[in-house]
């Protein structure tokens, strides 16, 4: 196999999720695009290197001059309560759903997701000097309920406390989607359901 196969396999390889197939079907889609095309891709890479930052406060990419992002920046934004996520997405999805008005913090991974030296990759230090300089009442950790999530979860309470925070800590609800069967729902979502019930 060539060189520049073999380089541009391996730099897909280390996206979230792509395995060495996937990788290779990416390098062998962009083998077969015109050379137009390419060039739009490598000039989309390169604008995002230069224009994109990351905010020095929640962790979110974001567009701008600011070291800080619109939301961050937003006065309309309720200060007091702070969402933990797991990663932009989760950021993006929650926004999306335009039913929280509050801040964010980017935790940037789950504990089971990353190897054991690689645990120090997680913004626990980042997030409790933000709650030392901050005065939330409430703290919601928005992580997925995966045993990764939930085993990160329970770290980044234990670190949350640890700081003196006095304020609540919740989670998000668990239980049975809107649409779902409760014949086809499992013995854990169902404990959720009823543990959440209103």
């Amino acid at each position: 196999m060539s060189s520049s196969i073999e380089k541009l396999k391996e730099i897909f390889r280390k996206f979230p999720t792509v395995g060495h197939r996937t990788a290779m079907r990416f390098v062998y889609y962009l083998a077969k695009q015109p050379k137009e095309d390419i060039n739009e891709l490598v000039t989309a890479i390169l604008q995002l290197q230069k224009n994109v930052k990351i905010c020095q406060m929640c962790f979110n990419p974001f567009e701008g001059q600011e070291l800080i992002c619109p939301i961050c920046q937003n006065p309309a934004r309720n200060k007091n309560i702070l969402c933990v996520v797991e990663k932009e997405a989760d950021l993006q999805s929650i926004e999306n759903a335009k039913r929280y008005n509050g801040l964010y913090f980017v935790l940037g991974g789950t504990l089971l997701m990353m190897r054991k030296e690689d645990i120090s990759k997680l913004r626990i230090e980042e997030l409790k000097n933000r709650i030392n300089k901050s005065s939330f009442s409430e703290i919601i950790l928005a992580l997925n309920p995966t045993p990764e999530g939930i085993a990160t979860s329970v770290l980044t309470e234990r670190n949350i406390r640890e700081t003196g925070f006095s304020g609540k800590i919740t989670h998000l609800a668990r239980g049975i989607p809107t649409g779902g069967e409760l014949e086809y729902t499992d013995d854990e979502t169902l404990q959720s359901a009823f543990e959440g019930r209103k």
